[in-house]
């Protein structure tokens, strides 16, 4: 198979239903995490250029940049946690009574936490930039700015399992660090995720009433 990121929609989808072994949650969590980044460039590319919001026209400008640069990380890591896959899987594979397998499975297990924790801190990212496009973006867009923090905060969730299923079986200090650094990254940006979309409800609710 090549890179998954060159499949269309219905191809990687197709992909993903089938009994190949990747791409599995940590694809599907970083692609989640790039559509929440584009809906964040989209409200910002919607916007730029009406007079209405010539006075933030910059700050808008910056983080649509910054929503598109993003967009294409969590994008690549789509397929970089697709090729530390395999190496996982041959770890397992080694008998349990073979010397070197414990330490071969704790490097690939931490090989394979980096992808889905280079994510989580990418959908961390993508919260700060949807709170501020939010304020700052086009009324009219307001919904796609909630459905961008409901995405990231959903994206970081699944994020996160992919890196504690990999340190589960760890007790080194480094898989410890990364599971502190995964609760640190959730107990954060998911109230702010959560707190962003819960006011674009409100105000879709009470703009209707």
């Amino acid at each position: 198979m090549g890179k998954l990121t060159e499949l269309d929609l219905n191809g990687f989808a197709d992909v993903l239903a089938s009994k190949a072994p990747v791409p599995g949650g940590g694809g599907a969590a970083a692609y989640a995490g790039a559509l929440a980044a584009s809906l964040c460039a989209m409200v910002g590319n919607l916007t730029i250029g009406r007079k209405k919001y010539a006075a933030v026209e910059e700050d808008v400008r910056r983080l649509t940049e910054q929503a598109e640069a993003l967009e294409k990380k969590l994008v690549s890591l789509v397929d970089a946690d697709a090729e530390a896959f395999e190496p996982l899987q041959k770890a397992y594979a080694i008998p349990k009574d073979d010397p070197g397998r414990a330490e071969t499975l704790e490097k690939v297990s931490l090989f394979a936490c980096s992808a889905p924790m280079e994510m989580m801190r990418c959908c961390a990212e993508a919260v700060v930039l949807l709170e501020e496009m939010y304020e700052k973006g086009s009324v009219m867009l307001v919904s796609d700015a909630g459905c961008g923090a409901l995405l990231a905060a959903a994206a970081m969730r699944c994020a996160s399992m992919n890196v504690f299923i990999n340190t589960k079986p760890l007790s080194s200090e480094e898989a410890l660090a990364l599971e502190k650094e995964a609760d640190a990254l959730m107990d954060e940006y998911l109230p702010r995720a959560e707190k962003t979309a819960a006011a674009v409800m409100g105000r879709i609710r009470k703009e209707r009433a």
